[in-house]
């Protein structure tokens, strides 16, 4: 088995080996590219979005600069998400990030890791988790999401956080390591921020 068979069936193997890094290049080429973009070139980003991405739908944009291992090659986005500046895609797994995902600034999705074990870590051996994001969640300011974590539909993750653990459907979470702060409730109907109340008659929401 080649070691870029071993990374694709998820196995512990080398990132170093040079039928991948030929492969990787490629993208991180190209993603240098990307990072060139002018705020205005729109069509040029969703190009690079359809294109390079695993799978992209409708309707996502990305502020530039955006990091990514293999350039986002491996990320599965829905429909109309939306990235800050810096999203960081630690993109050796692959990434699968629901419809309407919100990223605030400084967010990083990180997929591999390393043996603990120290000769193996000498060596530089890595293997890989792949990550999943549930569509309408948000993810807030500077969050780190590690190997093999489940964030759930509509759930937020607060500004900082370090997600280590599976976070589920329709809750609050915050902290390191991130935990449960509260349900998603009646109350987020009626009050967007602290006290103050959302005027829903004067929304245009059609």
């Amino acid at each position: 088995m080649t070691q870029y068979e071993r990374m694709k069936k998820g196995l512990i193997y080398d990132p170093g080996d040079p039928e991948i890094l030929e492969e990787q290049r490629q993208f991180l080429d190209g993603l240098w590219e990307f990072n060139q973009l002018k705020p205005s070139d729109l069509e040029a980003k969703t190009r690079y979005m359809k294109q390079v991405f695993a799978q992209c739908g409708d309707g996502c944009y990305i502020e530039l600069p955006f990091r990514a291992n293999w350039g986002g090659r491996h990320a599965h986005f829905g429909n109309g998400i939306y990235a800050n500046y810096n999203l960081t895609l630690v993109d050796d797994g692959h990434i699968y990030v629901g419809d309407h995902v919100m990223f605030g600034p400084n967010v990083t999705i990180v997929t591999a890791s390393h043996p603990v074990n120290p000769v193996l870590r000498t060596r530089e051996y890595q293997f890989n988790r792949d990550v999943y994001i549930g569509e309408n969640a948000w993810i807030g300011s500077g969050v780190t999401i590690l190997p093999g974590v489940h964030i759930g539909v509509n759930s937020v993750i607060g500004a900082g956080s370090i997600v280590t653990r599976d976070i589920p459907d329709n809750v609050v979470a915050v902290g390191n390591p991130c935990k449960v702060l509260r349900a998603i409730s009646g109350r987020d109907d009626i009050y967007y921020y602290r006290e103050d109340k959302i005027d829903w008659d004067e929304l245009q929401l059609d």
